[in-house]
């Protein structure tokens, strides 16, 4: 018998799927029930394809290909996210344009996803360093500098002296420079902005309609960091002005016996004492510093101001100081130390020797310490004490009654603070979208004009740093010299180009827009029937690492367009689905370094596309962490083969008129019940994207074939037809050549999904997995699922693996878990 030959038909078949554009979406069908299923796009690195990448699209694969066969009209497309900062610093170092590379990269991204079967609408490629792409990004863009939104202002940049040049957050490694470990410097250049903190009340409510996993909500929540509460005035001894401060427990104010600024607030060498301004000087250099670099402090320190404030509800003068433990981007940047009821406060008064002063106690009934010095950080909610006519209240009936008397005395106001900072849209180099503003000496900032779009990228050979940290079209001069829109003078062009989240905030749109004028051109154009036939996203699938940045500019972006009213609805991605990592074969992340990386392609040059595909749903639930099994993949090639023999098998059974298998009615009977068992719950497994249970279900099915067919017993065709039909979606390769091997001429993606008869299921087996020592032994098929343990013992006794492993041996303890497994442990441990 022939063995399943991977490589020349996978090569077969995928000529003809691509030959026949077989999965090519028609708009038109807007009568039809539609699905749109995503993948986070990939930046095309040289390495390839990753094992991660795999995963996650294998899953929306099979998701794809199951709605296809329920009669969904199905956008599955895909796209390149190529701009940024590696191909820039590959550039960089190599003294390349990242325009001789990256088409390269793409097209062995684009080999390598068709090589393991996905079906994507390949007519609707994008890649987001596209002429016709960016022109619509940078079109967005200029929407919003038109409404208010985009504004200019002097930001901090990491600055490598010894490479001269602007370094992102993620190649500063411990204030270092990743690439020459010089000490990096802190330089400050004005940078564009965009106000996505006017969006942040609705993108954190709107995350309520959304189906995603709630821990990537809470995410989305922190880093947004609503915060309610009250601005509060305090006076200041020694300065004119008062000091706001924010606080969300203004319940405690009674308590409060300092105040500290962040290391950046304006008031800061207002206020500070002649006898401490040196210290203060040094302290705020260095914490303004780290700040920037990430370098976080894990101990607390600060600085004294030598200045005072007056608590408004007690008159008691408090001394102002100045910490790393205040962030600098949220509220007012500062706030009142009550270090009885913060842990934070409580440390910093521990270890600069504050006063410690508890005006909550848990309940009615606890005794109030009089020794406040020496009490515990109590931070909940509780009963006020010590706190003059608010005692006895509890905190929330303090925190109004406080918060009205302190607004009539002009002392205070309700305040709504977010963590969540503008978008700093500025990036100083080459290799990204040019930001369409043009600097003119007579009119200031003018936007480009609309029909001049797209401000394509210059092509030089190379290019090289400035030196200033500014971008590198800096020095381009024959494209940074433009005449005016406006006046017709000499003017500049914009040489900061944008982030590399610009383009992936809107590709969900793009893929829809997209209209293919040849093999090489296309253009984007606003279709708002479309869009409201294919949006929102249905299903999104990607990362975990995308949980917060990717996902909020993309929601903030549609937001926009959505008040444009360019896009039907206010959230693109109903749906949210996040891969585990695969780890290495010794359980870390898979690293250049650690030599532990798993290259695809040498997995499909061994043992072929669906084997990969199929080993990586069955390595565990989809979005856990996995370790890689090289034994495990073996596996997955066993049950691939095995179910190739049995197609050739049955192939010469049905092409035979006399066979020796008997037609065995209550057997078919039994075969027909599992079959519809199996349908239901695939069917159940794909919905709910438990992929690993699915392909162990038709594992256990093609067990049940094969000892029927071991037995002398029929299996008639349509069963064995309907079994491809479900293993299709997780290996279509091997799937549509025992499709056409047993007869038949259509591709499967033109059929039909099985459907399960409700009444057979009512009369199921239930299938046992017999293990002995944990080791699979056999399987047991019962009609009741309500079997004792003594039951399962006394079948088992009558099958024959009883007597090859059971028999004569002294059984310890039978594990019998109700409807899957019977485990004979047996006393000596050996099987």
């Amino acid at each position: 018998m022939k063995k399943y030959n991977f490589k020349k038909i996978e090569k077969k078949w995928l000529s003809l799927w691509i030959k026949k554009r077989l999965w090519k979406v028609k708009d038109s069908l807007h009568h039809k029930k539609k699905k749109y299923i995503l993948d986070m796009f990939p930046y095309p690195s040289g390495e390839g394809l990753h094992v991660g990448h795999v995963e996650g699209y294998t899953a929306t694969d099979i998701l794809t290909r199951f709605y296809r066969m329920n009669g969904y009209n199905v956008l599955h497309p895909i796209g390149f996210d190529a701009f940024g900062l590696p191909a820039e610093n590959y550039a960089l170092k190599k003294k390349k344009n990242p325009s001789s590379f990256v088409p390269k990269n793409i097209a062995r991204y684009r080999k390598q996803l068709l090589s393991l079967g996905f079906s994507y609408d390949w007519d609707r490629e994008i890649s987001t360093t596209d002429p016709e792409y960016y022109k619509w990004t940078q079109w967005m863009f200029l929407q919003m500098y038109k409404h208010g939104l985009v504004y200019e202002k002097e930001a901090p940049i990491n600055f490598c002296p010894n490479c001269k040049t602007g370094l992102a957050d993620e190649e500063s490694i411990g204030g270092k420079c990743e690439r020459c470990e010089t000490p990096i410097e802190v330089r400050f250049l004005k940078q564009w902005h965009i106000k996505i903190t006017a969006y942040a009340e609705r993108l954190l409510e709107d995350l309520e309609e959304l189906d995603w996993p709630e821990h990537i909500k809470e995410m989305q929540k922190n880093w947004i960091g609503k915060s309610e509460g009250y601005e509060v005035k305090f006076a200041l001894t020694d300065y004119p002005e008062p000091l706001k401060i924010f606080t969300t427990r203004l319940d405690t104010i009674f308590g409060a016996t300092f105040i500290v600024l962040s290391v950046s607030h304006p008031l800061i060498f207002k206020i500070t004492k002649p006898d401490y301004m040196m210290f203060m000087e040094d302290y705020v250099r260095n914490e303004l510093k780290k700040e920037k670099l990430g370098i976080i402090d894990k101990e607390i320190s600060g600085i004294f101001t030598g200045s005072y404030a007056i608590n408004p509800m007690n008159g008691f003068k408090i001394p102002i100081w100045v910490s790393n433990y205040v962030l600098s981007g949220y509220g007012t940047g500062a706030i009142m130390g009550v270090p009885a009821h913060d842990e934070r406060d409580w440390n910093f008064a521990k270890k600069f020797n504050l006063d410690i002063i508890k005006v909550i106690k848990h309940s009615l009934d606890e005794e109030t310490n009089a020794d406040f010095t020496s009490v515990q950080c109590f931070t909940e909610d509780g009963i006020l004490i010590n706190s003059d006519k608010y005692s006895g209240l509890t905190s929330s009936e303090a925190r109004e009654q406080i918060g009205a008397y302190l607004i009539s005395l002009g002392l205070a106001e309700k305040k709504i603070y977010y963590k969540l900072r503008d978008w700093i849209f500025s990036r100083q180099r080459y290799w990204g979208e040019p930001i369409p503003l043009i600097r003119c000496n007579k009119c200031g900032i003018v936007p480009v004009p609309e029909k001049d779009l797209p401000v394509v990228l210059p092509k030089v050979k190379s290019y090289q740093p400035t030196g200033t940290g500014e971008s590198p079209l800096k020095n381009i001069h024959h494209w940074v010299r433009v005449k005016c829109p406006s006046c017709r003078s000499i003017a500049e062009r914009e040489t900061q180009t944008m982030p590399q989240w610009a383009g992936s905030c809107w590709y969900f749109l793009a893929y829809i827009l997209k209209k293919k004028q040849s093999s090489k051109k296309y253009k984007i154009s606003f279709d708002l029937k479309k869009l409201k036939y294919w949006m929102p996203v249905d299903i999104y699938v990607g990362g975990v690492e995308h949980a917060v940045l990717h996902l909020l500019y993309a929601r903030f972006w549609n937001k926009f367009l959505y008040d444009l009213n360019l896009v039907p609805c206010k959230e693109p991605f109903l749906k949210l689905f996040n891969q585990g990592i695969i780890l290495g074969p010794d359980g870390r992340k898979m690293s250049k370094s650690k030599g532990n990386v798993i290259n695809p392609d040498d997995i499909i040059k061994h043992y072929g596309a669906d084997t990969l595909r199929m080993f990586e749903m069955f390595l565990g639930p989809l979005e856990v962490e996995k370790p890689w099994s090289s034994e495990g993949i073996k596996g997955i090639e066993r049950f691939l083969q095995r179910v190739w023999k049995l197609s050739l098998w049955l192939d010469k059974v049905y092409k035979t008129k006399r066979t020796k298998l008997l037609k065995n009615k209550a057997k078919e009977q039994e075969l027909l019940i599992a079959l519809h068992k199996l349908i239901y719950e695939v069917t159940q497994s794909i919905t709910s994207f438990r992929f690993n249970i699915a392909i162990a279900k038709m594992m256990i099915f093609e067990e049940t074939l094969r000892r029927n067919l071991e037995n002398n017993v029929y299996i008639a065709k349509d069963i064995f037809l309907t079994f491809i039909k479900l293993l299709f979606p997780f290996a279509p390769f091997i799937s549509q050549e025992i499709w056409h091997l047993l007869g038949k001429k259509n591709f499967l993606d033109k059929e039909k999904w099985p459907q399960f008869n409700p009444k057979l299921l009512s009369s199921q087996l239930t299938t046992y997995i017999i293990q002995v020592n944990g080791k699979k032994r056999g399987v047991l098929e019962v009609k009741a699922d309500n079997l004792s343990v003594n039951e399962a013992k006394k079948l088992v006794q009558s099958l024959p693996l009883y007597k090859k492993y059971l028999e004569n041996k002294t059984i310890k303890q039978i594990i019998f878990v109700k409807g899957k497994v019977i485990n004979f442990v047996l006393a000596d441990a050996k099987s």
